[in-house]
């Protein structure tokens, strides 16, 4: 079966972990350039649902096709019982034609005070498009918030200054020399958390975003 021009994956299976475990797993996730660096170990770490004029995005676009493709999950997942924007926990699912699971979390969204004047600021680090998709579609999404991260292990993207999702772009692709995010330091790459660590093919960081 096709939709917008793709193929919709069937699931064959899904297994739902619950919140403890999720924090357990968040734990133990590490730094991508240091296996022995964990950036949550010692955060406080809760799922909550959160407003969207409380979250800040890192990059000032979507892809249309992501977002379509995150619609078309949210229906499958919804036949099986699960919520999209409220897993209360996360999810370990089979696709057919693939051997290896894939686990979704939910968007993780983390405290910053090292911007200017000191004032907390909400970052969605993970799930950008999900977080979209939640706003387009008047739901208030479930993130995991943590807060109390080691300065030394900042998101290594700004936040926009204006947290209005309604004013993102969306781009079909990425254009040429487009300006994505603003990064913290040259070398970002040392600041990626590496989610797959603690957990079953989440994604690696990629120059395209998410």
């Amino acid at each position: 079966m096709t939709h917008n021009g793709y193929k919709i994956p069937r699931i064959s299976r899904v297994e739902h972990f619950d919140e403890d475990e999720l924090i357990r797993r968040l734990r133990s996730v590490s730094m991508l350039d240091d296996a022995t660096s964990f950036p949550y170990r010692d955060s406080r770490i809760e799922l909550r649902e959160m407003p969207h004029g409380e979250l800040h995005p890192a990059q000032r676009y979507v892809l249309s096709g992501n977002v379509k493709r995150l619609e078309d999950l949210r229906w499958l997942l919804n036949d099986r019982g699960f919520d999209l924007f409220k897993l209360d926990g996360f999810l370990r699912i089979w696709l057919d034609d693939e051997e290896a699971p894939v686990d979704l979390l939910p968007p993780i969204v983390e405290e910053s005070r090292h911007d200017g004047g000191g004032r907390p600021i909400n970052i969605v680090c993970d799930g950008m498009h999900r977080v979209y998709l939640s706003y387009v579609q008047w739901v208030t999404p479930q993130i995991v918030f943590i807060r109390g991260i080691p300065r030394e292990y900042p998101y290594y993207a700004y936040p926009l200054r204006d947290s209005n999702w309604g004013s993102l772009e969306i781009w079909d692709s990425i254009p040429r020399n487009a300006i994505k995010k603003w990064h913290r330091i040259r070398d970002d790459k040392r600041l990626y958390r590496n989610f797959n660590s603690a957990f079953e093919n989440v994604g690696a960081p990629r120059g395209s975003g998410r």
